[in-house]
């Protein structure tokens, strides 16, 4: 019987022993930082986002810029801090049909340690619909991922009925060459809303469809947020943070 596929960005797989492996580099910026120094989640989110790049251009991939985001989940174990060197070890940990599920590990040269793993889609540029990975994916990418199948099923629940609202717009800026938020730009959303203590705790957010410029509404149930557009649910955030006694 044939095993069912992984569920998508939800495990923290080991480096590979084999396969395509990325590394960059970045450095903390003032820009990054919330007033405390710690790196935040949507500069995190911009690092995962440019290091898939960098890795999908430098392995020559024909689409490299056809891919959007699906799910992320970040665990940060030491949060990052202003002007930290870091280095991003980037690599591919399971295939689908359209899709494939990207691991980072950035360590800091000051001891911040993030994990992160990613359900990227592969998109026509021009009709931006899902596109099949191709022959020149799997030369690249397939050894990594180690013939490992994972679903695109998205996994975080509805907001529930008790949940409290507010209305919630992106800026113009916030848009990208497709038109719509930038995955990145969505971890505002949580920075600004849910408490995260001092940054310690496990981060995941769903892309369940395109988010544009109009008026949406908000939702935040405890440490979990939607953004919701006439009833259905645009994205969603659920915060795990680290227990105060680890």
């Amino acid at each position: 019987m044939t095993a069912s596929p992984a569920r998508p960005a939800t495990e923290l797989l080991p480096l590979p022993v084999v396969g395509r492996r990325f590394v960059g580099s970045r450095t903390v910026r003032l820009s990054d930082v919330d007033a405390s120094g710690r790196l935040r989640f949507d500069a995190v989110a911009r690092y995962l986002q440019d290091v898939a790049s960098d890795d999908a251009n430098d392995a020559d991939l024909p689409n490299a810029m056809g891919w959007v985001v699906r799910r992320t989940l970040i665990r940060v174990d030491r949060p990052c801090a202003l002007d930290e060197e870091l280095e991003l070890t980037t690599f591919c940990t399971g295939t689908g049909r359209s899709w494939a599920e990207r691991r980072t590990s950035i360590a800091g040269a000051s001891g911040g340690a993030i994990e992160a793993v990613s359900l990227w889609v592969q998109i026509d540029v021009t009709s931006g619909r899902p596109a099949r990975l191709g022959d020149e994916f799997f030369e690249s990418y397939g050894a990594a991922a180690a013939d490992r199948i994972v679903s695109s099923k998205l996994t975080l629940p509805a907001p529930p009925s008790g949940a409290r609202s507010a209305a919630w717009q992106f800026r113009r800026t916030d848009l990208d060459p497709f038109d719509h938020v930038n995955n990145a730009a969505q971890w505002v959303v949580p920075e600004s809303v849910i408490d995260l203590g001092d940054g310690r705790g496990t981060a995941e957010l769903e892309y369940l469809v395109p988010a544009g410029l109009h008026e949406l509404a908000l939702c935040i149930d405890g440490t979990s947020a939607w953004l919701v557009d006439g009833g259905r649910v645009v994205s969603a955030f659920r915060w795990s943070p680290v227990s105060p006694a680890d």
